[in-house]
């Protein structure tokens, strides 16, 4: 919408509203309130009375990590370093100050067990689902005196609320060794479009051009540059047929669900030299996963 379209729209609502409350009785207006109600946050926990050093039947470990259950969990395993968790936590600095909650934000934090501080890491596969307990961490174990971090031993309060596996990695492109040019066996339609099946699907049906498909893809110009792809992103995309380029509305129309196929599609069934968009040839690799309305 246009700065000139908006403007006219946004002062009659004003007017609207000025003469809705002018014409309210007197009594009605002194009786609204004068200002709307303010959400406020929670506030972050009291610190512990034990904020100061572990008490005496805290568990040190070998590292310096000092720990003490606050009530036990309801599961059997503990946390290893490559899955994710979901815990909520609050820390503070030994002279009972909060510096971090995911209690305050309202909101769990989820991470990798082997990406946060040592002493965290640690302390973390200690836990079993549903538990909460205190941890000591030594600032050697913490932030090390980073600047603007916290310093000295710090204390968490934390609660494992679930442990999962992590994403599996994104799949390594590699550049295919045809993508200069189709090779002898990929079959070629009379708009000029060539393709060829790199992996056989399990559908039978082949979409039409007025349905949505949902596929996994990476694209590629001849010199071997990949400028686009789904896969690197880890997430398949959706999209009607008949809204993509020419070379992608015929090319997958061939495909059933499950099978996987190398596109080349020349510039004129591709983006035709648009300013901005990849020129000459392209080369997509298309899997096709879902066939929609």
């Amino acid at each position: 919408m246009t700065r000139s379209h908006f403007r006219p729209v946004a002062l009659l609502a004003c007017a609207a509203a000025l003469v809705a409350v002018t014409a309210m009785p007197a009594s009605a207006r002194q009786q609204a309130p004068a200002n709307p109600p303010v959400t406020t946050r929670p506030l972050p926990p009291s610190a512990p009375p034990d904020v100061a050093a572990p008490p005496a039947d805290a568990v040190k470990t070998a590292s310096g990590l000092a720990t003490k259950i606050l009530s036990p969990g309801t599961g059997t395993a503990t946390p290893k370093p490559t899955e994710q968790v979901t815990i909520n936590y609050t820390g503070w600095t030994t002279d009972g100050a909060a510096f971090d909650s995911s209690v305050v934000r309202g909101k769990p934090s989820m991470f990798p067990v082997n990406r946060v501080i040592a002493g965290f890491s640690e302390g973390i596969q200690l836990m079993v689902v549903g538990e909460k307990r205190r941890l000591w961490i030594p600032e050697a174990l913490a932030y090390k005196g980073a600047e603007g971090k916290p310093k000295g031993l710090l204390v968490f309060d934390v609660e494992l609320l679930g442990i999962t596996q992590p994403p599996p990695p994104p799949e390594v492109l590699t550049v295919p060794p045809d993508v200069a040019a189709p090779p002898a066996d990929a079959k070629k339609t009379s708009s000029g479009l060539a393709w060829k099946e790199l992996k056989p699907g399990t559908g039978t049906a082949h979409p039409k051009s007025s349905q949505t498909v949902t596929v996994h893809y990476s694209g590629w110009t001849t010199d071997g540059k990949l400028f686009d792809s789904s896969v690197s992103r880890g997430q398949a995309i959706a999209f009607p047929l008949d809204q993509v380029i020419a070379g992608w509305t015929e090319g997958v129309q061939l495909m059933v669900e499950g099978q996987k196929c190398r596109f080349w599609i020349p510039e004129d069934l591709a983006y035709k030299g648009q300013p901005g968009m990849p020129r000459g040839m392209l080369v997509f690799d298309v899997e096709l996963i879902k066939i929609g309305k």
